[in-house]
Order: C-alpha cells, then sequence, then structure tokens
C-alpha cells in the first residue's frame, strides 16, 4: 500500500478520533472552557440532570435537606412547562437551576440555529418560572462543538460538564451504582481533584421516568459520607 495513503489514513484516523474526544469526552477542554471539579480532593459535588421528574424530583429534594447538602439540577425546558411547580420547589429549597436545553437533543448533531434555539428557550422558561437569571448549561449526552460552548457564554451560561459518570440511567441494583461512584471519587483523589457526579433525576424521554436506584444510591454515599472529611458543596464553590 501506498506510504502516502497510509500516512493519509493515520492523520485522518486521529483527527476523528481526537474530534470525537473533544465532542463527548466530559472533562475535554478542546473545544474551550468547562466548569468540571475543584482541586480540594475532599470536595464533592452532586449534579442532576433530565428533570423535573415526579416523584424523585421531591424525594431527593428531601433526602438532600435532611444531609443539608447543596445540588444542582439541570432541567429540561419542556418539562419545566409541565411542571413548574417542580422547578420552583427546587430553587426554594436553596439549590442551584441549569439550563439543560428544551428537548434534549445531541447538540453536536444540530444546525447553530437549532442550537441557540435549544438553549434560549430553555433560558426564557426558566427565567420566566423562577424569577431569575439562569447561569450554568449543561448539554444533553455531553455532546458539544465550539460554537455551542460559544452560544452558552453569549447567552450568560457557563458550560459544565462532570468527572464521575455514575451511569445510573441504567442501573438496576442502587447499592452497586454507590460502590461505583465511590470508586470513581477515590481515583479523583488520587489524581488530585475534587468529584462533579453525574447523576439523574429525571429521564430525556419522558416524566415520569423511574429513579429509584439514583434515590437510594444517593442516601447510601450521603450517609457514608456523614462524619467524614467529605465536603459536599455546589459547583458555585468551584467558579
Amino acid at each position: 500500500m501506498n506510504a502516502k495513503l497510509v500516512s493519509a489514513g493515520l492523520i485522518s484516523g486521529l483527527a476523528v478520533g481526537g474530534y470525537a474526544y473533544a465532542a463527548r469526552w466530559p472533562t475535554s477542554q478542546l473545544f474551550g472552557r468547562a466548569l468540571t471539579a475543584g482541586h480540594d480532593i475532599n470536595e464533592v459535588a452532586f449534579t442532576f440532570d433530565d428533570g423535573p421528574n415526579d416523584p424523585y424530583t421531591l424525594q431527593l429534594l428531601d433526602l438532600l435537606a435532611q444531609h443539608q447538602v447543596r445540588a444542582i439540577f439541570f432541567l429540561i425546558g419542556n418539562f419545566v412547562r409541565r411542571r413548574p411547580d417542580l422547578a420552583r420547589a427546587i430553587l426554594k429549597a436553596g439549590h442551584l437551576v441549569g439550563n439543560h436545553t428544551m428537548s434534549h437533543p445531541s447538540l453536536i448533531w444540530e444546525r447553530p440555529s437549532r442550537v441557540r434555539e435549544e438553549l434560549a428557550g430553555c433560558n426564557a422558561v426558566l427565567e420566566d418560572v423562577l424569577g431569575q437569571a439562569v447561569h450554568y448549561f449543561r448539554p444533553p449526552f455531553g455532546s458539544r462543538r465550539p460554537d455551542v460552548l460559544r452560544t452558552a457564554v453569549e447567552l450568560g451560561l457557563k458550560p459544565v460538564m462532570w468527572n464521575v459518570t455514575a451511569h445510573d440511567w441504567d442501573a438496576t441494583d442502587f447499592r452497586a451504582l454507590a460502590v461505583r461512584v465511590q470508586r470513581l471519587v477515590t481515583r479523583n483523589q488520587r489524581l488530585g481533584r475534587g468529584s462533579n457526579i453525574l447523576l439523574h433525576d429525571g429521564g430525556h424521554l419522558e416524566l415520569g421516568t423511574d429513579r429509584s436506584v439514583t434515590l437510594a444510591a444517593t442516601k447510601i454515599l450521603l450517609e457514608s459520607w456523614a462524619g467524614s472529611n467529605m465536603r459536599k458543596v455546589a459547583i458555585d464553590a468551584w467558579n
């Protein structure tokens, strides 16, 4: 095979792989800055995506209140339209609220105009319901392009990713889920960084998604860290 063709193929493969890493890997900063975690190894933040979702959003609020923990909930605009009461309950409980687009598309496949519609529309719904500006944005599936992050910043939103992927969306064993999260937090501590845990209080396809496994795993984690040197913080501690 022609050496130039081989070289071109390798370069092309590396370029595709690099783009995929930058677009989907949660801790990548190649396409633009995104908040991930702090440098204090004993700090951990809980983040919940795809809500609001009855009854699990309210049950999580009760659990977090019991442990005096602030979190951030990245909400889907279309769900907030249907359950504004849940969005207000999150804010009233002292938690942060973030933009998770109107309908949860994978933004790397959308036109720039659609990206802006998704982000600006969700901003408008949240600000109308909550009566205050929103400052944080998490791209659905973690997918972003340079223009996605630029649009977020233009709309006054700070992109937020994560560095603990719990895979709670398809978990069936809450104990195994808690063990997996703890293992990844321990890994981050060895690497000298705090932990930003991706969890879900809802599901992007419909309201009413069962998140009982996430709820039970979160309870185990909070109880296991009670009285320890682990500090539960909200992501605004890392601004």
